[in-house]
């Protein structure tokens, strides 16, 4: 089992920046493909962006390219999201997710493990 520790929400206004943190436990999460989706109200929930075990491959929503950036660190286990030039339409709860693999999935059905959210809200 692996249990993922959302942090670094919060409120902020539109341009502005976050850190979000995944923080795992019960299991290093070196051999998983690591992700964070988002869901706003009354939406579904959506891909933001992905990272290979080793931190070597990534992918993003393109609605995310170029200012939100996913990385990670395996030797804290945590996983981190810097969300950049934010605007009003990212305001959503943010979840870490984990699989284990190789391939780097979009779909939410594909992840074994999700973390609890934290919420972002962007002020225009």
């Amino acid at each position: 089992q692996v249990q993922l520790v959302e942090s670094g929400g919060g409120l902020v206004q539109a341009g502005g920046s976050l850190r979000l943190s995944c923080a795992a436990s019960g299991r290093t999460i070196t051999t998983y493909i690591m992700a964070w989706f988002r869901q706003a109200p009354g939406k579904e929930r959506e891909f933001v962006a992905g990272i290979s075990g080793s931190g070597g491959s990534t992918n993003y929503a393109d609605s995310v390219k170029g200012r939100f950036t996913i990385s990670r660190d395996n030797a804290k286990n945590t996983v981190y999201l810097q969300v950049n030039s934010l605007r009003p339409e990212d305001t959503a709860v943010y979840y870490c997710a984990a699989r284990s693999g190789t391939v780097l999935s979009q779909r939410t059905i594909r992840y074994e493990y999700w973390g609890q959210g934290t919420q972002v809200t962007v002020s225009s």
